[in-house]
């Protein structure tokens, strides 16, 4: 019988992986000092994703060229971000694998191979990476579980289920007498876990997706973006959550709702908080909530990305998805707090500190998706501790950190077009999409030049509402669509000045739409992955290009670089991405500059 972990070290490898020295709490607080190593998703607790090393810069980077190359053995959607710790690397693959890789050489240490306990996944195979600490590393799964295996030799040390209605939800035959009855389902709702976990004080804090009801379908046209979503009317879903478990036991420890207990309809606000009006018909609204009290149950707040620490405060910064029914909101009354929206949390307790959210009762798909950065903000009376969050929007907004207060939001970083349109029968175009914007893509933070990185897509949609009669068969109906347009999409890298109130500095317009996530290094260097496979280095300071490589699949994850004896590295997978149509792979692609004779 096969077993859920193989060791293939070599001896060299498992004198390497017993000698690393353990990441304890300490280590993971001055993480941003350790320069050789990547110790968490977003390199520390900033999340600024920013490499201290210099040794690739803009002299250099053109020698650049691949030293090792992982096959993880399953080609499909890799969006992991490696972590590095002392020579040793962690990687996330696919379906959940994880493997222990010699980080010079790319000699596999050991390996786990995840046995799913359902077959139907919620949001793909993508994983988005490990936590490294206490001797363990940690995963979420596809099918609602976290794992913590012993790091130096893949066996699991437990395994916890996060929810009990983990099992998909289907409603797709009710379209049947549709056009779309032609694509494909590529997504249901269920739950699962696409995000890596964050380690600190003893405890691992994971959140679950798929729980914002909308079915995924593929698109009619080959290499296009996902084809279509849909929203149907009804009690479907359930409340997201982030939750912080003990990390020697899986035992849990407290739970954030993403949906308010109470008051989730809120104030029903009638503009976003930054006054742009949402098209809402409020009175309408008021007249429908008697009908709906157990909406909250159902509510959706899909938690898609890791979080930032604030070890000073003990406060995270989380963001949350989508209200449930994605897009239809006829069932759904009021703000829909605490969707589509930044919040703080008491990291001892999980209890909400602030929130500010970005778009009230959504019905475009605008999830807070992409990680929160942490960055220090000068301003005439002195620094201000600051959290920064890339938006579907098209917008890079800034907070003070302490109290949510809206410092300034940037320069739209892609097109915007009928933003916050209400649908219409006939459908109306609005950019960006559910897809656009900065989707979960993390961005990189240079605190020596105050200039954040963000990618973002240019996909267009066309937003529609459905009204099917009853017949003697079926009931009335009625949904809402979100279909991507037969025209150019495309990617933008943009430089944004936090220290100008969001100026964009310069900006790259990219053949593909931008999924994946961004690297800035004291080199003054900037990389980014494209869909198309290239892998390219661009002039942190004027956004030229100075490298580029092809990688052979969609690179749609984010880089890394790290530093073992002396040699500077940068990794990325190259898997693709599904959803937007680009090639699928399975390889990790190492680079170094040439060896010196």
């Amino acid at each position: 019988m096969k077993k859920a972990f193989i060791t293939l070290a070599s001896l060299l490898g498992a004198a390497v992986a017993v000698a690393a020295a353990p990441v304890d709490d300490a280590r993971l607080r001055a993480a941003a000092g350790e320069r050789g190593n990547w110790l968490s998703y977003g390199r520390d607790y900033s999340n600024q994703r920013f490499s201290p090393l210099a040794q690739i810069n803009r002299e250099t980077v053109a020698g650049l060229a691949p030293r090792w190359i992982y096959q993880a053995g399953v080609a499909a959607s890799f969006q992991a971000t490696p972590i590095v710790a002392d020579g040793v690397m962690y990687l996330a693959m696919p379906f959940n694998h994880v493997a222990a890789i010699d980080a010079a050489t790319g000699v596999e240490l050991w390996r786990y191979e995840h046995k799913r306990r359902s077959p139907k996944m919620c949001c793909g195979p993508a994983n988005r990476g490990v936590a490294v600490g206490y001797g363990k590393v940690y995963i979420g799964t596809v099918d609602a579980r976290l794992i913590a295996l012993d790091a130096k030799t893949g066996r699991p040390v437990w395994d916890i289920a996060l929810a009990d209605d983990a099992g998909p939800t289907e409603r797709r035959e009710q379209l049947a007498d549709d056009p779309f009855k032609q694509l494909a389902t590529t997504g249901t709702t269920g739950i699962g876990v696409n995000m890596a976990p964050l380690v600190f004080d003893g405890k691992v804090i994971v959140g679950i997706t798929g729980v914002g009801y909308g079915l995924h379908l593929e698109s009619s046209r080959p290499n296009a973006p996902l084809g279509a979503v849909i929203g149907i009317a009804g009690s479907y879903g359930r409340p997201g959550f982030y939750a912080a478990f003990d990390a020697a036991t899986g035992q849990r420890v407290w739970q954030f709702d993403t949906v308010a207990a109470t008051g989730w309809e809120g104030p029903f606000r009638s503009t976003t908080p930054d006054g742009l009006p949402l098209g809402r018909d409020i009175a309408r609204e008021k007249r429908e909530l008697p009908k709906f009290p157990r909406a909250a149950q159902h509510g959706g707040g899909s938690a898609w990305t890791t979080p930032a620490f604030d070890a000073g405060t003990g406060t995270l910064f989380v963001g949350t998805g989508n209200p449930s029914p994605q897009m239809d909101d006829s069932s759904r009354p009021g703000d829909n707090l605490y969707t589509v929206s930044l919040v703080a949390l008491d990291a001892r307790s999980g209890r909400v500190k602030w929130h500010y959210q970005q778009v009230p009762h959504d019905v475009w798909g605008y999830d807070v998706a992409s990680p929160p950065v942490l960055f220090e903000l000068p301003t005439p009376k002195g620094p201000v501790a600051a959290v920064g969050q890339a938006s579907k929007t098209g917008w890079f907004y800034v907070h003070d950190r302490a109290s949510g207060e809206l410092l300034f939001k940037s320069d739209p970083y892609v097109p915007q077009h009928n933003l916050f349109s209400p649908p219409t029968a006939e459908g109306v175009r609005i950019a960006p999409g559910a897809i656009g914007g900065a989707n979960w893509s993390p961005v990189s933070f240079d605190p020596g030049s105050g200039l954040a990185y963000v990618a973002a897509s240019h996909v267009p949609m066309r937003y529609a509402v459905k009204e099917l009669p009853a017949t003697a068969e079926k009931p009335a109906l009625r949904y809402s669509s979100l279909e991507t347009i037969a025209e150019p999409n495309w990617g933008t890298l943009s430089a944004i000045s936090t220290r100008d109130a969001g100026r964009i500095r310069w900006q790259v317009k990219t053949d593909t739409p931008l999924v994946g996530g961004v690297l800035a290094t004291a080199g003054g260097l900037v990389f980014s992955g494209e869909g198309n496979g290239y892998l390219s280095a661009f002039d942190a300071a004027t956004g030229a290009r100075l490298w580029q490589f092809q990688c052979g699949a969609g690179v749609n994850a984010p880089p890394v670089s790290y530093e073992v004896d002396g040699v500077q590295y940068l990794a990325v997978a190259a898997g693709g991405n599904a959803n937007f149509g680009f090639r699928q792979g399975g390889a990790l692609v190492v680079f170094a500059l040439p060896k010196r004779r």
